[in-house]
């Protein structure tokens, strides 16, 4: 079984946002060089053709990942996580070692410093809180941290 993917109101508005600027003026590009390219004759040796055609193909991919990541995910109201503990959408510092620290995001929606809940750290961080010691069992070898803070995204 699946599991559902949580999301905050935000993160939610940028996989809609991302959605549709893929259906919309991202997809009417691609069309556009699709037939743009076809006007230029022969498609067996038409590079820009080929080309076109294997962007709509990634972009109709996306496209359809988006749609079942949103049709599937639950959104969380925050008013509903308790103050300070690590969920969908914490900013969480922590403590590697003495001088050593370092900033994430849980968000499956990605950008910089983001960690995905289902990842090692993700899960390792779930429904922790500020002063707790974390023990992470990563690919690359487990290793440990403190949480310095926990704040709320936006």
């Amino acid at each position: 079984m699946e599991r559902a993917e949580y999301l905050t109101e935000a993160q939610r508005a940028a996989l809609e946002a991302e959605l549709a600027e893929l259906e919309g003026p991202r997809r009417a590009r691609v069309v556009q060089a699709i037939k743009t390219a076809r006007e230029h004759g022969d498609l067996s040796e038409n590079f820009e053709y080929h080309a076109a055609k294997n962007e709509q193909g990634l972009l109709e991919a996306r496209i359809r990942t988006l749609r079942a990541r949103l049709l599937g995910a639950v959104t969380i109201d925050e008013a509903d996580v308790a103050h300070g503990e690590v969920a969908p959408g914490s900013i969480v510092e922590l403590e590697l070692g003495p001088d050593e620290r370092m900033e994430v995001e849980i968000s499956s929606v990605g950008g910089p410093g983001a960690v995905s809940p289902d990842s090692p750290l993700g899960r390792a961080l779930a429904g922790r809180r500020e002063g707790d010691e974390i023990a992470v069992d990563a690919p690359g070898g487990a290793w440990s941290a403190r949480i310095v803070s926990v704040r709320r995204a936006g």
